[in-house]
């Protein structure tokens, strides 16, 4: 049984809407209300979260923010969009040195391992908790429309999503 076989049985891993393989560990039972009282949640939730170096997790955003945090594997990069639409790129691991990274609410993103042949393991904790109503995954066209002016870009929205729409 290979290593990232391992990690799927050992933990429980099941597949997850934007790739990979994940299992809640954690839900807080402490809740929250966001500002404005819009609703409330989990004060924060954590789950462990394996790519497969031949997967991806596709673009999606959430209403929380979500913090990365490099366990095994090769390094993971991890693609996003800031608010001025400039194509960001974070990349987790031993070799890039580091191993923490938050994405902020409301932030387009996606994640792919560095190498092809081999898988990363992280955990990710969101706060307030995840819920998955507060989860969107995006539409290539969409993102398209959105950042596509420069090959770059592109090449990244059309490799990071599953189906064009």
């Amino acid at each position: 049984m290979s290593q990232r076989e391992h990690l799927i049985k050992q933990h429980g891993l099941l597949r997850h809407p934007e790739g990979g393989f994940y299992k809640e560990v954690h839900r807080a039972e402490s809740r929250v209300r966001t500002v404005g009282g819009a609703y409330d949640r989990s004060a924060y939730t954590s789950i462990f979260y394996l790519l497969s170096g031949d997967d991806f997790s596709a673009w999606h955003r959430i209403r929380s923010d979500e913090t990365w945090f490099f366990h095994s594997g090769c390094d993971l990069a991890i693609y996003s969009f800031s608010k001025t639409g400039q194509l960001q790129k974070q990349r987790l691991g031993t070799d890039s040195g580091c191993f923490q990274y938050t994405i902020a609410a409301g932030t387009w993103f996606a994640a792919q391992p560095e190498a092809y042949t081999s898988f990363s393991f992280v955990s990710c904790v969101v706060a307030p908790g995840f819920e998955f109503e507060d989860f969107e995954l995006a539409s290539r066209q969409y993102l398209l429309d959105q950042f596509g002016h420069c090959a770059e870009h592109r090449e990244k929205i059309e490799a990071l999503t599953r189906v064009a729409v």
